[in-house]
């Protein structure tokens, strides 16, 4: 018995996680950064999401940027309360940060950090799908 409840409590956490990790599924559209914007498809990869650039945007349009197919959300694991710890890359100057999201429904906040979490930047990403 005692094998069975410890069977089913495992199974509910394994649940939960999944919801929570489900939470930033979808395509993102980013701030505007030096210029441009982007899509940016968020999957699960492992036990933790992950996000690629899928498409790109600046004044004129869309145009084939050389970071289409990069990964910008980097093994963000879900803590279960809607945000997830992992890491960021910057395209603008190619820097990878200590980074930390949260979302809400069709809004996601993304921050990358330095010097231990004392200096952010964010940015406010909406979902697009």
């Amino acid at each position: 018995m005692r094998q069975l409840i410890l069977a089913a409590a495992a199974a509910f956490a394994m649940a939960g996680a999944a919801a929570a990790q489900d939470a930033a599924v979808g395509t993102w559209q980013t701030e505007v950064d030096d210029g441009a914007f982007a899509y940016v498809t968020i999957e699960p990869c492992g036990a933790a999401v992950c996000g690629t650039i899928a498409r790109t945007f600046n004044t004129e349009g869309e145009y084939q940027s050389p970071n289409i197919g990069r990964q910008i959300v980097i093994n963000m694991a879900p803590n279960g309360d809607g945000s997830y710890d992992g890491q960021v890359w910057r395209p603008s100057n190619d820097r990878i940060y200590t980074g930390k999201m949260d979302v809400q429904g069709d809004a996601l906040r993304l921050r990358g950090c330095v010097a231990g979490g004392l200096i952010c930047a964010s940015q406010n990403w909406v979902r697009v799908q």
